[in-house]
């Protein structure tokens, strides 16, 4: 018996609505169509049919994916890929799907600064769906596992999916700063990684209040409370592992010195029927760590960017 995935109808709708608008679409599993490259904005008329799965651009969807991946919440992530051709490519679909999902997967997990657990889930979804017959077939692959083959999986709609999630809030004052060695964009971008690491380190073992207490890590977030409450606002408490604490100074050579601060509002969801409060402390955990980390990675994109225009002068300005 392979997985099974309840997925909320609107998505069903959605999937409808490509196939009834004849479009060739791949996408990532998640409310927004994959955007269209330049060429193919001109007259739909002039538009050549895909005849070869090899013809997708695989950097194309991944970069996409990853855009997809910065704008979700904790708890969520991006489940795989789907794809929706004419019968006559059926056959082709199972392969493209493992190479698209093993792709998009290593491309996210790239700047991801916590670390898997065993209740991590590492197996992503390929969808394929006939435009013809509107067949869904669903196939689960572990990313962890290069040599892994294709498992059958089920894939049911039901209306209402994510009404009953819990809904954790979360601010988190940010105020860290990154020595560089010397102030070239190349070695800010290295030394900043591994001190995002560090500060990431930091975070996975801080300690979470709930509603201002601190709770066991097994004990269930609605205990006592009324069936309809949904928001629990948190607070994160970093504290120092005694084999963290120095008894010296820690002095190193500093050409110069990136300061990251602001507040982080998160924002993370549960889906468990008995929602504890270990997955209420890792969902705001990855989601504070995702959020910093992609605005990091932002912020290094607008620099190569503007050192391409020419602007030398933005290193000096930002250190």
């Amino acid at each position: 018996m392979g997985r099974g995935y309840i997925v909320d109808d609107s998505v069903e709708k959605y999937l409808v609505s490509l196939q009834t608008a004849s479009l060739s679409s791949l996408t990532d599993i998640y409310q927004f169509q994959t955007p269209q490259k330049a060429k193919s904005e001109s007259d739909p008329s002039e538009r050549k049919p895909v005849h070869s799965l090899c013809d997708i651009d695989t950097e194309w969807v991944t970069q996409h994916a990853k855009q997809v991946s910065w704008t979700l919440p904790g708890g969520l992530s991006v489940l795989g890929v789907f794809l929706i051709t004419p019968p006559d490519l059926e056959k082709e679909a199972q392969n493209t799907l493992r190479r698209l999902v093993f792709s998009v997967e290593k491309l996210i997990s790239k700047g991801r600064l916590w670390s898997l657990n065993e209740d991590d889930v590492s197996e992503r979804v390929g969808l394929h769906i006939c435009s013809k017959t509107r067949r869904a077939v669903c196939r689960t692959f572990d990313v962890q596992d290069a040599k892994s083959s294709a498992k059958p999986a089920d894939w049911k709609y039901q209306h209402g999916v994510s009404d009953s999630w819990l809904v954790l809030k979360c601010s988190v004052e940010l105020h860290v700063r990154f020595p560089t060695p010397d102030i070239t964009l190349e070695n800010l971008e290295k030394s900043t990684k591994v001190s995002l690491q560090k500060w990431g380190n930091q975070i996975e073992s801080s300690i979470c209040l709930v509603n201002g207490v601190r709770v066991s890590s097994d004990s269930e977030l609605i205990s006592g409370q009324k069936k309809n409450t949904k928001a629990f606002p948190s607070n994160l408490r970093q504290g120092l592992q005694p084999e963290e604490v120095r008894t010296c100074a820690s002095v190193q050579v500093c050409g110069g010195v990136l300061a990251l601060r602001g507040v982080v509002h998160c924002r993370a969801y549960i889906h468990s029927n008995k929602p504890k409060a270990k997955q209420a402390a890792e969902a705001l955990k990855r989601d504070i760590m995702n959020t910093v980390s992609y605005r990091t990675e932002m912020f290094f994109e607008d620099l190569l960017m503007s050192e391409a225009d020419g602007e030398r002068g933005i290193l000096g300005r930002v250190l």
